[in-house]
C-alpha cells in the first residue's frame, strides 16, 4: 500500500512564455513531513497528464523518502490536446517550472524527472543550458517502437549533470537494449537501472499491479541516485 507523509500541498498556475504568447499550466508542489532533501520536478509522458496514477504514486513515494515533489502539465495537455506541441514549448515549460520552484526554494537541489516524453524534453532543455542538479528518465524513448534507425540521442553528450535512465528491459522504445547502452556510454555522467521484464510503463508480463504501485516502486532507485550524486 502506498502512503504519503506529505504535510503541505499547493496547486499553482505557472506562467510559461511561449513564442506566440504566455500561457499558464497547472502544477502541484507537495512537501514531505520532515526536512526536505531537495525537489524532484516530475513531467508527464506524451499521452497522460500530471495526475496519472503512475506519477501520483511515484511522487507520493518520493515524499515518503523525504523529497519535495513538483508535478506539472505541458501546455498542449493543459489545452486539452492529445498530441505534444513543438519541442521548444516543452523546453520552455521546463525552464518556467524550475524558475517557479526556485522562487520558494532558492538553495534546494532540483532534479528534473520525466516519464518518457517528459524526460526527453528535460534532457533537451538541460543540453541547451537549463541548470538542474541531475536528471532522471522513467522510460527514455530512445526511438519510436520498431524504428531503431532514428535514435533521439544527438543532444545527450551535451548534458552535464548526472543522468539516471530507469528502463524496462522489454520496453519497445529501447530495443535493442545495446543501443541505449551505447548512448549512455556517450554521456558525460550517466547510468542505467534496468527493470527486468518491464515494458515502457514498467508493466511486467504476468504480474498485474496498479499503476500507482508501479510508480512508487521506482522511487527508491531515484532516491539512491540523488544521494549518490552528492547534493
Amino acid at each position: 500500500m502506498i502512503s504519503s507523509v506529505s504535510v503541505s500541498a499547493s496547486s499553482s498556475s505557472v506562467e510559461v512564455p511561449l513564442p506566440n504568447g504566455t500561457v499558464t499550466v497547472t502544477a502541484a508542489r507537495e512537501l514531505p513531513a520532515g526536512e526536505s532533501r531537495g525537489v524532484v520536478a516530475i513531467a508527464h509522458g506524451a499521452g497522460a497528464g500530471m495526475d496519472h496514477p503512475f506519477l501520483v504514486g511515484f511522487a507520493a513515494a518520493l515524499r515518503d523518502l523525504g523529497f519535495t515533489t513538483a508535478r506539472f502539465n505541458f501546455p498542449y495537455f493543459e489545452a486539452g490536446r492529445r498530441m505534444p506541441g513543438p519541442a521548444v514549448h516543452a523546453q520552455l515549460t521546463w525552464r518556467a517550472v524550475v524558475e517557479w520552484i526556485r522562487v520558494d526554494a532558492p538553495d534546494a537541489g532540483v532534479w528534473a524527472c520525466g516519464k518518457s516524453y517528459g524526460g526527453r524534453m528535460a534532457s533537451m532543455a538541460v543540453a541547451e543550458g537549463l541548470e538542474v542538479d541531475g536528471l532522471i528518465y522513467l522510460g527514455y524513448p530512445l526511438h519510436p517502437p520498431g524504428k531503431p534507425e532514428t535514435p533521439r540521442v544527438e543532444h545527450l553528450p551535451a548534458v552535464r549533470p548526472p543522468q539516471l535512465f530507469v528502463e524496462g528491459s522489454n520496453d519497445p522504445f529501447v530495443q535493442p537494449t545495446s543501443q541505449l547502452e551505447d548512448a549512455v556510454a556517450s554521456c558525460q555522467d550517466a547510468r542505467i537501472e534496468w527493470i527486468e521484464g518491464g515494458g515502457h510503463s514498467f508493466e511486467v508480463k504476468g504480474r498485474k499491479r496498479p499503476a500507482d504501485e508501479v510508480g512508487a516502486s521506482l522511487a527508491p532507485l531515484v532516491a539512491e541516485f540523488i544521494a549518490e550524486s552528492g547534493r
